[in-house]
């Protein structure tokens, strides 16, 4: 009897652009970091919005035309090891592991205390954090263990209705007519270029974390060669637009004069003000709840996401092989996904053991490594992209595979700077703890250095084939296409 592979041709465009619109949470995003991004940088931050939007389309040209050329499962990894190197791609492995643990363990924290200010606000009753985060792995890891169709399905469902909620709203607001009528000033020279706008951007690409993740599931996809490329254009474009237009809305409930200050005085609330007073306080009850949907929809979102990546690491030797098997009836990597549950409950249990707070300690000191480890992977890759090109054979144009990625990787450096200047927006931490959750990435990237030559020392053979392509045939129900395709 064969092993089992993963489920493929299951996956559409919709479904991999609910994966990674999920992994974003929409509306945790924009109920709470927007209202920092209004108080520090004014009343012009849907631009910032629609700024990181665009850097991140362009860096999208470029890496989705790779994943034409590329079928590995290493995803990012896979693309830096082909135009950086092994040494640079074994590295990759590691800070994408980093990354994507960071982002996902860190928001069991905001799912425990989320959950319990929602319990108390609501029914009066105080409920720790704990055992609340500790459900959520649980639940979290029932919807890895089950195949990736049923993940799909019940992350489109959350997707629609934390999206409706924030649509609810803006809807409320604009047919009211805003505080002080509808105003374009957001868009405005005078309130784009201030000195805040450093900080609103920040906040903008952190708000994008995820959208990347489209190509992992590239052996899983019904069409890989345009589902892929089409899930990343979608998932950007959504994210930009919707962020930046809820943003401008939010900025309309309270008025161009006020919003700041409103920002300032209750940012955790000012949604839910929003609300309340243009659609009714059913409707801000309605917000809360789907505020603990959104997050349990970015948490499974993570998770699958990161378990393809041990899959992938196990059939490369990296990681123990184990963690390559794959479920005989989900076919999900059931065994990667135990261990990163297992991974999770530890760090849970350890800062509830220490006594930390869910959301300042937990989630912003696990969430901003993760973050910082994702953007350096995106610059990598954008890098990548140029040198890749440049050593095969290809028809594809220098548009795509040149000025794409080089601008791209000019604007994303510019972005990570953004952010590990103004790391203290996204930690809340004192200088000494920020050093230290700054120097974790550079610290794992070199010990990825160090792996790489252990490996190559021990284990030639592991090395020899790291990210290699697999030499699987396309599906049976795939169209078996052309790798080059001229803009």
């Amino acid at each position: 009897m064969s092993a089992p592979t993963p489920r493929r041709g299951t996956l559409g465009t919709a479904d991999i652009a609910f994966f990674v619109i999920s992994a974003a949470a929409p509306l945790t995003v924009m109920a709470g970091v927007a209202p920092i991004a209004l108080m520090l940088g004014g009343i012009g931050a849907p631009v910032g919005y629609l700024l990181a939007g665009i850097t991140l389309a362009i860096f999208a040209v470029g890496f989705t035309t790779m994943s034409r050329h590329v079928r590995s499962g290493g995803a990012f990894y896979a693309y830096i090891t082909r135009g950086l190197g092994r040494p640079l791609g074994i590295s990759a492995s590691l800070l994408a592991m980093l990354g994507y643990n960071g982002m996902e363990i860190g928001v069991y924290g905001l799912l425990g205390s989320a959950t319990a200010d929602t319990v108390q606000s609501m029914g009066g009753i105080d409920v720790p954090w704990l055992p609340i985060a500790l459900a959520g792995l649980l639940v979290v890891w029932y919807g890895g263990f089950r195949s990736i169709d049923f993940g799909a399905k019940l992350l489109g469902v959350l997707l629609v209705a934390e999206t409706g909620i924030l649509v609810l709203l803006a809807g409320g607001v604009l047919l009211d007519g805003g505080a002080t009528g509808i105003s374009f000033a957001s868009f405005a020279p005078a309130h784009i270029f201030v000195p805040g706008m450093a900080a609103v951007l920040a906040c903008a690409f952190a708000a994008f974390t995820g959208f990347e993740s489209t190509v992992i599931y590239r052996r899983e996809a019904k069409d890989p060669d345009r589902g892929v490329p089409r899930a990343t254009y979608i998932a950007v474009a959504f994210l930009g637009l919707f962020y930046s237009f809820v943003v401008w809305a939010v900025i309309q409930a309270f008025g161009d004069g006020k919003v700041v200050e409103a920002a300032a005085t209750d940012p955790g609330g000012m949604f839910f003000a929003a609300i309340t007073t243009y659609v009714g306080p059913w409707a801000a009850d309605l917000m809360h709840l789907l505020i603990i949907t959104s997050i349990l929809a970015s948490l499974l979102a993570f998770h699958n996401a990161i378990n393809r990546y041990g899959l992938a690491l196990a059939e490369e030797g990296v990681l123990p092989p184990a963690f390559g098997r794959l479920h005989p009836r989900h076919r999900s990597p059931h065994v990667a996904g135990a261990a990163q549950i297992a991974l999770g409950a530890v760090v849970v249990i350890a800062f509830a053991a220490a006594g930390a707070d869910p959301y300042a300690q937990l989630l912003l000191w696990v969430n901003t490594p993760g973050m910082i480890a994702l953007m350096a992977l995106q610059l990598l890759a954008a890098l990548a992209v140029p040198l890749y090109f440049r050593s095969v054979t290809h028809s594809e144009g220098a548009l795509r595979t040149v000025v794409a990625p080089i601008v791209a990787a000019v604007l994303l450096a510019s972005a990570l700077g953004l952010v590990v200047y103004n790391v203290d927006l996204f930690s809340g931490a004192s200088t000494g703890v920020n050093v230290v959750l700054v120097a974790v990435v550079p610290a794992v990237f070199l010990a990825g250095l160090v792996l790489a030559h252990r490996l190559r020392r021990t284990r030639p053979e592991v090395y020899a084939g790291f990210a290699a392509e697999p030499d699987e045939a396309p599906h049976p129900a795939e169209p078996v296409r052309s790798s080059t395709t001229t803009v």
